[in-house]
C-alpha cells in the first residue's frame, strides 16, 4: 500500500471533520422537526396565546403597551423556548438515538453545538413570531433600530438555547426530566433578562444606540460564555 493510500484509508477511520458533524447533528435535528413539526406548533400556538392573553388583560388607560412589551417579549422567549429545547433530549432517549450518537467517534463538542445550532434556529424563528405578535397587538414601532434589535433578541437566543441544551441533556437523564429544567435554568438566565430586557426598552423608545452598548456587549458576553461553559461540560454530562 503506498503511502498515499495510507493516508486515505486513516482519514476514512477518523471518521467526519468537526464542522461536518456540527452541521449533520444540526441538519437530523432540523429535519426530524420539519417533518414532525411537534415542538414549533407548540411553541407558535404559546405565542400567539400569550399575545392575546396580555392584549386583554393590560388596560391601556392606565399601562402603555410600550412600557411592558420588552420584558414580556423576553419571558415569552424564554418560556416558549424551554417548550422547545425541553424536548430535545427527550425524543432522541426515547428511540435510543442518543446512544446510538454517542458510540461514534464524533467529538462530543461538536455534537453539543450541532444541537445547539438546531435548537437556536428553531427558537429565533419563534422569537420572530413573538416580535410580530407583540407588535401587532400591542401597535409598537420597530422602526428605529430594527437591526439592533434583532441582533440583541438573536445574542440573547444564542445564550438561552446554550445553557437550555446543556441542562436538557443533564435532566433528560434523570426521573424528573422536563420539570427539573426550569429550575436549574431559570437562576441563570436573570443576567440575559436584566440586560437583554433594558436593551430592548430603549431601542423601542428610540433612544440611541450608545445607550445600550454596555448591555449589547454583556448580553453578547453572556451567550459566548454559555456556549463555551456548554462545549466543554456537555462530554462529561453525556458520558456519565
Amino acid at each position: 500500500m503506498s503511502a498515499q493510500d495510507h493516508d486515505r484509508v486513516a482519514d476514512d477511520r477518523a471518521g467526519p471533520g468537526w464542522a461536518a458533524v456540527v452541521m449533520a447533528v444540526a441538519a437530523k435535528d432540523l429535519r426530524i422537526e420539519f417533518r414532525t413539526r411537534a415542538r414549533t406548533l407548540t411553541m407558535a400556538g404559546f405565542v400567539v396565546m400569550v399575545g392575546l392573553l396580555f392584549f386583554f388583560s393590560v388596560d391601556r388607560a392606565l399601562v402603555r403597551p410600550q412600557d411592558i412589551a420588552s420584558g414580556l417579549t423576553w419571558i415569552t422567549l424564554i418560556l416558549a423556548g424551554l417548550i422547545g429545547v425541553g424536548r430535545t433530549f427527550e425524543i432522541e432517549k426515547a428511540d435510543g438515538a442518543m446512544t446510538g450518537l454517542l458510540l461514534t467517534p464524533a467529538p462530543r463538542d461538536a455534537i453539543y453545538l450541532g444541537k445547539v445550532l438546531a435548537n437556536f434556529i428553531l427558537v429565533y424563528a419563534i422569537v420572530l413570531l413573538t416580535t410580530a405578535v407583540f407588535g401587532l397587538f400591542f401597535q409598537l414601532d420597530y422602526s428605529n433600530h430594527p437591526g439592533a434589535l434583532l441582533l440583541l433578541l438573536a445574542a440573547g437566543t444564542l445564550g438561552f438555547v446554550a445553557l437550555a441544551t446543556l441542562f436538557g441533556a443533564l435532566t433528560a437523564e434523570t426521573t424528573l426530566g422536563e420539570s427539573l429544567l426550569p429550575i436549574l435554568l431559570f437562576p441563570l438566565l436573570v443576567p440575559m433578562v436584566i440586560y437583554g430586557a433594558a436593551a430592548s426598552s430603549r431601542l423601542l423608545l428610540g433612544r440611541p444606540l450608545s445607550e445600550v452598548e454596555g448591555q449589547v456587549r454583556m448580553l453578547a458576553a453572556f451567550a459566548l460564555l454559555a456556549v463555551s461553559v456548554g462545549a466543554v461540560l456537555f462530554g462529561q454530562i453525556v458520558e456519565e
